[in-house]
This record gives C-alpha cells, sequence and structure tokens, in this order.
C-alpha cells in the first residue's frame, strides 16, 4: 500500500539525512511514552552529525528518571549542559532531580533559568508544566496552571499545551482527553507532534479500532519515514486482528533503518500467520545467521517447514529447537509430533502429545487432539479416556463431541477380551454416551448406525431384537431418499447384511428379502448373487 503525502514540504521535498532522522525517531518515541525504544535509537545514532547531543543527553537523563535512576539522571543533564549551556531542557531535568528531592525552591530557580534562555519557547515552558505534573499533580496545581499559561501567551496554538492537557485528563476522561489529541493533530504544527495521533489511537482503539487506525493512517501520510507512524499502524493493524495489513505494513516499517531486531521477529510471525510460509522460513534463517540461538526464530522454522508439509526437515528444525533453552509452549509440541504421525511414526507422535499435556493439564482442547492421535496409533483405551476429560472440561462440547465419545468406547470394546471387565466398562461407556446423542438425534443415520454398531459390541457382536429393530429404522430412513442407494451404500449394506443374517433361521421369507435388497444395491458381488439364488 502507497501512502500519499499531504505536505510536500514534510521529509519528501526537504531532503533529511538518516542520521537526522534517526535521532528525531528517538524523539518521537520518547514523546509518545516509549522509551525504551528511544533509548536504543539515541544509543544508535548519539555520534552521527545530525543528532542535537545536548538534547540527547536530556531524553537519556528522562529515561534514566524514570526507571527511578536518579545518578545517573543528574550525569546525563549536567553533560548535556556542559554541550550547550544555552540549551534550557537540562535545566528542567535538574528541576525535576529537585522537585523529587523535595527543594522545590531549587526546581524554580531551575525552572526559571530553563525559561530565561529559551524566552517565549511554548514547548519548554509546557515541559516545566509537565515536570510539575508528573512529580504531583495535586500540589503543584497552580505551578502547572501557571506555566500552561505561560506556554499558551507564547503560542495560544502549540500542540505540546492541548497533549500534556490530554495526558492530565486521560485518566479521568477518556472522551475530552481524545478531544485534545484531536486538537493538537489539527493544529498548524501538529504533524511534527506524532505523539498526539499516536495517543490518539491509543485512547480511542479500544472504543474505536478503526477511528485509531484512521488517524495512525494520517500520521504516515503526513510521515512517510516515521519510524514510529510505521510501527504503530503496524502494531493496531495487529492488535485489531487484521494479520494481512499488519504483515503488509511491518513490511515496510523493517526497512527504516530505526526498526527494531525483536520487530523482524514479529514479522516473521505474522508472514506465518498469513500464509507466507516461504517468505516467514527465509527471514527467520537470515535472523538466525545473525543470531544462532535465537530460539522464537528456531520454532519459526520448524512450524514454517510443518506448514509447508515438509515433515523432514520441520523434524530437523525441531530437533536443533528442543535441544536450545527457552520457554516451550503445547503447540511446540503438538507440532513436533503431527510431523511424526505424518511420517507414520505415530508412537513418537503420542509421546511429543503427552508432552504438550504436562504443560497443559488443564487445556480441554488438547485432549481432544491427543485422542485423535491415541486413535490413529490404535490407543484406543486412552483415545477414549482423553476424549473423556475434553468433555468433562469444556461445558461448551458438542452433541457430535458426545458422538465422538461413543465410537472412541466403542472401540476400545471391540479390542478388549470379550469377558474382561475392561471390556464391559467401556461397553457401557459407549451405550451411556450414544443414549445421551440419541435422545437429542433420534432420527439421524449416523447416530443410528453408530448405537446399532455399540449395541453389537455391547452384545459380543451377537444380534437381537432390539438390534434388529434399529437397523429396520435404518432401512426405512434410507428408503425415504432414491440418492441414498448411492450416497449412503455402505449403511445400507451395513443393516441389510446383518438383517439378513439374524432373520435365515427364524424368518426365511424376510431374509430372502433382506437379501434380494441387498444384491440390488450391490450388484457386482457375485458371491452374494449366487447366495440368494440359493435361497430361491
Amino acid at each position: 500500500m502507497k501512502f500519499k503525502s499531504l505536505l510536500a514540504f514534510m521529509l519528501g521535498a526537504v531532503a533529511v539525512s538518516a542520521s537526522a532522522q534517526g535521532f528525531k525517531d528517538a524523539v518521537e518515541y520518547y514523546r509518545a511514552d516509549q522509551p525504551d525504544e528511544a533509548e536504543i535509537i539515541i544509543n544508535r545514532t548519539i555520534d552521527a552529525s545530525g543528532t542535537d547531543k545536548s538534547m540527547a543527553n536530556f531524553y537519556l537523563g528522562q529515561i534514566a528518571f524514570l526507571r527511578q535512576n536518579y545518578a545517573n539522571a543528574k550525569t546525563f543533564y549536567e553533560k548535556g549542559i556542559a554541550i550547550n549551556a544555552e540549551n534550557g531542557y537540562n535545566y528542567i531535568g535538574l528541576g525535576r532531580l529537585a522537585l523529587q528531592q523535595g527543594d522545590k525552591s531549587a526546581a524554580d530557580d531551575f525552572f526559571k533559568q530553563a525559561a530565561k534562555l529559551n524566552k517565549k519557547d511554548a514547548v519548554l515552558l509546557t515541559t516545566i508544566a509537565r515536570a510539575f505534573y508528573n512529580a504531583d499533580a495535586v500540589k503543584y496545581a497552580k505551578d502547572i496552571e501557571k506555566y500552561i499559561k505561560d506556554a499558551r501567551k507564547a503560542d495560544k496554538d502549540c500542540p505540546a499545551i492541548y497533549i500534556l492537557e490530554a495526558d492530565m485528563l486521560a485518566p479521568v476522561n477518556i472522551g475530552d482527553a481524545a478531544g485534545y489529541y484531536e486538537m493538537a493533530m489539527n493544529a498548524a504544527d501538529g504533524v511534527n507532534y506524532p505523539e498526539a495521533f499516536v495517543k490518539y489511537a491509543r485512547t480511542y482503539f479500544p472504543v474505536n479500532p478503526k477511528y485509531a487506525i484512521d488517524g495512525l493512517k494520517k500520521l504516515l501520510e503526513l510521515q512517510p519515514n516515521s519510524a514510529l507512524a510505521q510501527r504503530e499502524l503496524a502494531e493496531k493493524y495487529y492488535d485489531n486482528d487484521q494479520l494481512t495489513m499488519a504483515a503488509e505494513q511491518y513490511g515496510k516499517y523493517i526497512q527504516n533503518p530505526n526498526h527494531f531486531k525483536r520487530d523482524e521477529q514479529r514479522y516473521v510471525g505474522l508472514l506465518y500467520f498469513g500464509k507466507k510460509y516461504e517468505e516467514s522460513n527465509a527471514l527467520a534463517a537470515k535472523l538466525l545467521t545473525e543470531d544462532p540461538d535465537n530460539f522464537y526464530m528456531k520454532r519459526m522454522r520448524m512450524l514454517n517447514f510443518a506448514a509447508l508439509n515438509q515433515p523432514e526437515k520441520a523434524i530437523e528444525e525441531g530437533d536443533k529447537f528442543f535441544a536450545s533453552k527457552g520457554e516451550f509452549v503445547p503447540n511446540d509440541y503438538t507440532t513436533y509430533g503431527d510431523m511424526y504421525i505424518a511420517l507414520g511414526q505415530d508412537s513418537i507422535g503420542v509421546i511429543q502429545y503427552e508432552k504438550a499435556l504436562v504443560l497443559a493439564p488443564e487445556k480441554a482442547s488438547l485432549y481432544k487432539d491427543i485422542s485423535q492421535v491415541y486413535t490413529s496409533a490404535n490407543m484406543f483405551g486412552k483415545a477414549a479416556e482423553a476424549q473423556q476429560k475434553y468433555i468433562d472440561l469444556d461445558p461448551e462440547h458438542t452433541v457430535n463431541d458426545v458422538m465422538i465419545l461413543a465410537r472412541r468406547y466403542m472401540n476400545a470394546a471391540a479390542t478388549t477380551p470379550a469377558e474382561s471387565p475392561e471390556h464391559d466398562a467401556y461397553a457401557k461407556a459407549a451405550l451411556k454416551a450414544i443414549e445421551e446423542v440419541y435422545a437429542k438425534v433420534p432420527d439421524n443415520l449416523q447416530v443410528l448406525t453408530t448405537r446399532s454398531r455399540i449395541y453389537l459390541v455391547a452384545n459380543n457382536n451377537e444380534m437381537n431384537d432390539e438390534i434388529e429393530q434399529q437397523l429396520v429404522k435404518i432401512i426405512e430412513i434410507l428408503d425415504a431418499d432414491p440418492e441414498n442407494v448411492t450416497s449412503r451404500k455402505s449403511d445400507y449394506i451395513f443393516a441389510l447384511n446383518l438383517l439378513g443374517k439374524y432373520n435365515l433361521s427364524k424368518d426365511r421369507e424376510k431374509a430372502k428379502a433382506y437379501y434380494t435388497k441387498f444384491l440390488e444395491i450391490n450388484p457386482e458381488n457375485e458371491q452374494l448373487r449366487a447366495f440368494v439364488e440359493s435361497l430361491k
């Protein structure tokens, strides 16, 4: 997506060096309440020709202050003054330290000195008001009001004033705060205050994500080279589950020299979720050459090869991943297990799923998944137990989940000795489950056929009158739709074959009718044809 610049003079018509933009990005991050990001860029660009070193030290001092490292903050402020004694901002920093130490008189002196050096500077005066606000909004209410008033005299339409007022309102009145951010955005100099756009988006996003995103899109049009604008828009797309848009925007953002390495990792993940597995895999491989121990990228290599249906390579990358140190999650093991299952190594796949369960023993869906894995590995008893655990844990389970449970218990019963206690327990559990389903959907063919099979297994595969009645009902339902002759042929064969056999000894005419119908549905079966002829 290409963004049109609304003001040609902003970073478009005017050539801006990468270093100047770098420090500018740092300032924007700090003002947008992202000090960690600001610090990274300041340290990266502090010796660049476009960096104001006095101001860089001021911001480093502010960041140290936020971390309560007051000694370091003082060192930075004093270094900033040594570089440029005419820069009032570092005096504000010293005044802020004085307030923190309870010396209001000393703070006032530093603030007055700062204001004297930068007369009629509305931004600086607002910064002093913010220092008082951050120290104690109630105690220094009059000082805050005075400096905001002085700032407004210097420039009544200064965006910095609106932003401070919005920040003060945000904890108590989100709507009014958003209004002040918007005034800052629409001010004549609003383009130079991207923090207004970012804070507006942050405030509005929980209420109206579209408004928040539209505000950031406008910022990016105004400042197409701003790392903050690029990153914030990508983040809001991500937060709003617009993963395709987020991936596209991140792709542009990571071309910015002031992007952060950790964001490249986020981009790898977004490409993966956007099903761009080859691109995601290539970037993950690149990042691993730069950082061979990157745990997250090793995970993504395994996940991407799994998504690309390349189980051998996925297992190879999985081996490296699980040899690493990090915090594994259930999906790591289930993905790894799926790759072994894809290669026919079900027993190893089961082991991986069991490791996932150790990490998340209360995760209902995991029991449902491992139930299927146990079934594939012919571990029918464990499959039934896992499906039962899933149903017990998830109150939102469906009728179909109970149907699956009935089949799992049926399989377990069918594969245990007929006279064993296990067979009896599994059969009873299967009957209980299928009756629960049957009570809700009594005329469903799948339910009826499964119910009949379960009754057979519970009765040691011997027919009785009750099972016969179920099979007759199945035939009646099948006969109601001629399409079933082809679409539900297996159901017909199951029912007719059992009905024919059951009636051979007690009602030969019935048996002959069932077998004749069986032959009509299955005319290619010559052995059946000969048998029907013998009945005649």
